[in-house]
């Protein structure tokens, strides 16, 4: 065992100087794994306070009293908090769908970092990670669950279990994409539901506060039509962390 850990960094070091890191954005070479250069950094907004206590929306100014945005006070969420690590915009779109569809799974450790920190005050009450599901048959085409790799990468940062199967996309929905709010709040209606083979389920959900991870917020529809799954089931509270919030 002495031997081979000694072996390792120099390992490390050859594997290196053949396989250089890059920038997870731009492809310059940077010092590590699964880290951006400079300019790539610099043109990340995180979100950051002032933002929505509810929602997690950020705000241009701290408002006085109350710290909730206007829709989440006309019409309160079904889930309790949203946190998001960054700002869907030009510089992270690229990073989102990298990860997402070119199997850049070589981010989410970066990614679950920024979660870790967006979503310190919800990890610290939470008992259990969830992630949102994807349908079968498009997890068949993709191979994977960019939101339950987010999930596990979060998990291992945080030390808070993952059930990865829990909640079941009973149907495939067309893209959110380029759809209204209340379309697509249409299109995931009865979409999801409780794995029945998932065991000790009941002990999963009941009376505990789940963190629910999934890749992109946009108008909340997907994770809301998750979290009444999951309110119905028992669960005291449902948080929702993302990596990417659309403002």
């Amino acid at each position: 065992m002495a031997a081979l850990s000694s072996v390792a960094p120099l390992a490390r070091r050859l594997l290196d100087l053949l396989l250089p890191p890059r920038c997870g954005r731009c492809g310059v070479d940077v010092p590590a794994d699964a880290t951006l250069c400079l300019t790539c950094w610099s043109a990340v907004t995180f979100v950051t306070e002032p933002l929505c206590e509810v929602c997690g929306l950020p705000f241009e100014i701290r408002p006085f009293g109350s710290a909730v945005c206007g829709a989440c006070l006309a019409e309160p969420p079904v889930f309790d908090r949203a946190r998001a690590a960054v700002v869907y915009d030009d510089a992270t779109r690229s990073l989102v769908l990298a990860f997402k569809h070119g199997d850049r799974l070589t981010l989410a450790p970066l990614f679950a970092a920024w979660m870790a920190r967006a979503g310190a005050g919800l990890m610290e009450q939470a008992d259990v990670i969830v992630p949102v599901p994807l349908h079968r048959w498009r997890l068949l085409s993709r191979r994977y669950n960019q939101a339950a790799v987010l999930a596990h990468a979060l998990g291992r940062a945080t030390g808070v279990n993952v059930v990865d199967s829990l909640l079941l996309r009973t149907r495939q929905t067309p893209s959110q994409g380029r759809k209204s709010a209340a379309q697509r709040t249409l299109n995931v209606r009865g979409a999801f539901a409780l794995r029945n083979n998932c065991d000790g389920a009941a002990e999963v959900i009941e009376g505990r506060r789940i963190v629910l991870v999934d890749d992109v917020f946009t108008t909340g529809a997907t994770v809301s039509a998750c979290t009444r799954v999951l309110r119905r089931s028992g669960a005291v509270a449902v948080d929702v962390l993302t990596l990417a919030r659309v403002t």
